[in-house]
């Protein structure tokens, strides 16, 4: 029996309140970022794995056959799959942010997505600092707390406001840097906010006019990508290729098409980086 993307939506939303809170109650108030190299990373280790035991913890709960992908706990079969047609699977990112987390900025987020025998149902990115949860069902549109969501009309490249993120190693951030540079003049400005899945939300919600970063991970993208869907946006790779690891861009139709081509144009589909 397919379940109900409404009710999953329900615990999944719950569940992520519920880590939100954690994330934002058992952060130290003097977490620092120059003490030393391994304390303040363990600390947010720490809280990244709690967030994601939890969230785990009450969906088992309720569903203790389903599946799960997590940053941290990594991937989890279940027994849905054993039981045939619909099986779930939760695909859930603790704290997208760490680093804004780590500094106490307020742009970080708990996502989770919820999949249906592969296909992404259900979503929600709820952003506790912001005061703001993002929440989308496939083929039902996208809501911001109980505000509906819609992408800004399409726009010429060149009136575009942009968003993108950077890798963590030292050779794919230069490169990524030297693409970022190259796209600057082309566009309107540039934006690097620190949240991939908040990134995808503020297309949706129609405060950016394009997305696009390599290097992301299901995890990142997986609730986030149907929340910007499901408001109006096309969520695609290079060359109409699935959104993934390589490149995620998300913008208004329209947007999409130019913001796509200059990115080839200046290389960033190579493999090299």
């Amino acid at each position: 029996m397919t379940p109900d993307p409404w009710k999953l939506l329900e615990l999944a939303r719950a569940a992520a309140s519920e880590a939100a809170r954690l994330a934002v109650e058992r952060r130290p108030a003097d977490l620092g970022v120059a003490d030393t190299k391994s304390s303040p990373t363990d600390v947010v280790t720490e809280m990244d794995t709690a967030a994601e035991a939890l969230i785990r913890e009450l969906i088992l709960e309720q569903r203790p056959d389903d599946a799960f992908l997590g940053e941290e706990g990594g991937a989890d079969s279940g027994r849905g799959a054993e039981m045939g047609h619909g099986a779930v699977r939760w695909v859930i990112d603790p704290i997208d942010g760490t680093v804004n987390y780590l500094y106490d900025l307020p742009h970080w987020s708990v996502s989770v997505g919820v999949e249906v025998d592969g296909v992404t149902v259900a979503g929600v990115v709820t952003a506790p600092r912001l005061g703001e949860v993002y929440t989308a069902v496939r083929g039902a549109g996208a809501w911001c707390n109980d505000t509906k969501l819609r992408v800004r009309p399409a726009t010429d490249l060149g009136s575009a406001l942009v968003a993108t993120g950077f890798g963590y190693r030292a050779e794919r951030r230069e490169r990524q840097g030297a693409i970022a540079g190259a796209l600057l003049p082309r566009v309107r400005d540039i934006r690097r906010n620190g949240s991939a899945a908040l990134d995808l939300c503020a297309v949706a919600a129609g405060r950016l006019d394009g997305y696009y970063e390599r290097g992301t991970h299901h995890w990142d993208r997986c609730a986030g990508t149907l929340i910007a869907i499901e408001a109006g946006a096309v969520v695609e790779g290079f060359h109409g290729a699935v959104a993934s690891e390589q490149m995620s861009i998300a913008a208004p139709h329209g947007t999409f098409s130019a913001l796509h081509d200059a990115l080839v144009e200046l290389g960033a589909d190579d493999d090299d980086y």
